[in-house]
């Protein structure tokens, strides 16, 4: 794999080699503000920016469980949530800018669901594995990993499923996970067709599907051998100094017996409930470690040729990288800011947004959907621009 981006891979490395003296880290119980002018952004610019981001909340239901009923959950089978719901807060997010807050608006601190930027934990954990040594080769077949009596690749048609079509989300993995087949997700043509759809070959057609998801989360736990929200705190969270709030969630039905004990097997989103709760300054954590290049202090925690495979575009879809790296490919998603940029997404909306060009994390969570997001984002990034210009 690492031999296809050598020349990212380097590229990344120089740059962060050469921007790590003098950096700025947050400690645990503070993070260091400026004012916009201090970070080069204009004030009257960014405020601006943070009241559309206030004005353009969604304005599906706030409690949560009723919003999954009345949207995914009014047009799939199999709908019924396993897995924990709570009312969220309302628009709330965080701009940091060189590593100081300048900007913060509404409850910061509530612990809400984040959906699918659960995904991104999910792969970062994978990337943790990798970098370890337990998992060889991201090209190597998911199925070669598993005990015996997990019959999850087993199948004739998932036997040659790999790590990267299962980061990538192009395993087309068939089968039913936790009481969810997945055809259940997004079904797609009629419904009497569902059960029996059209199979693609792995690696060849992408597909956003959270039963796959989960099927990812439950490899990785038997690779791990460990509860995963145990790795991600001893590995990631408690080295950038996330707060103890924080919680990743599986399903009450996803419990299995693991080396003599009851091991929870997590979810990738709360599609059906659970996933990742956390707040807004622990997004802000997390998204500033990449930012960072997988750095944080004088400790490498996540391998930069990690983030370069994480960077690139899929060959079936050039808008996605791994789970859930949202690319900026041709400037299509998000025509505002750079090409360059990055964007962890989760329903609802709740975003990490990183700017390596304008050195840039953004956190706004619970924005409409459509063109607000662009638009929002736009706007923080011309702040820059009209700081500049004066």
């Amino acid at each position: 794999m690492l031999h296809r981006m050598a020349g990212v891979v380097c590229l990344v490395a120089w740059a962060s080699a050469a921007g790590a003296q003098g950096r700025y880290y947050p400690d645990r119980f503070d993070w260091q503000r400026r004012s916009p002018a201090e970070a080069g952004m204009d004030a009257a610019a960014l405020d601006a920016a943070v009241k559309f981001a206030i004005a353009n909340e969604n304005p599906a239901p706030r409690d949560l469980a009723v919003a999954h009923a009345t949207s995914l959950g009014a047009a799939e089978p199999f709908d019924t949530p396993i897995g924990p719901h709570k009312p969220r807060s309302a628009a709330n997010g965080l701009v940091i800018r060189h590593g100081r807050v300048v900007a913060e608006w509404g409850d910061t601190k509530a612990v809400d669901m984040t959906f699918s930027v659960t995904k991104t934990f999910l792969s970062t954990l994978v990337g943790l594995a990798w970098q370890k040594g337990l998992i060889r080769d991201v090209t190597d077949r998911a199925r070669d990993y598993m005990p015996p009596g997990v019959d999850l690749f087993e199948d004739p048609h998932n036997q040659a499923i790999t790590w990267e079509h299962l980061l990538r989300q192009t395993s087309d993995w068939k089968g039913t996970l936790w009481g969810k087949p997945d055809w259940a997700d997004r079904p797609e043509g009629k419904p009497e067709e569902w059960a029996n759809r059209t199979l693609h070959a792995p690696g060849t057609h992408y597909k956003y599907n959270d039963v796959r998801v989960n099927v990812l989360a439950l490899a990785a736990l038997h690779v791990w051998r460990r509860p995963l929200p145990e790795v991600l705190r001893e590995e990631v969270m408690e080295p950038i100094g996330a707060s103890s709030t924080w919680r990743w969630h599986g399903y009450e039905n996803s419990w299995i017996d693991l080396d003599g004990r009851k091991v929870q097997s997590m979810t990738g989103g709360g599609h059906w409930g659970g996933g990742m709760f956390i707040n807004a300054w622990d997004m802000a954590r997390f998204g500033y470690l990449f930012l960072r290049n997988g750095r944080w202090n004088d400790r490498q925690i996540v391998s930069e040729s990690w983030i370069a495979m994480a960077r690139t575009p899929g060959p079936a879809n050039a808008e996605y990288g791994y789970m859930n790296w949202f690319l900026n490919t041709g400037r299509k998603p998000l025509p505002s800011v750079p090409e360059s940029s990055v964007t962890f997404r989760g329903n609802g909306q709740n975003i990490i947004y990183l700017d390596w060009q304008n050195d840039l994390v953004v956190v706004t969570r619970w924005i409409a959907p459509g063109k607000a997001l662009d638009e929002f984002l736009g706007q923080v990034v011309r702040a820059i621009r009209s700081a500049s210009s004066q």
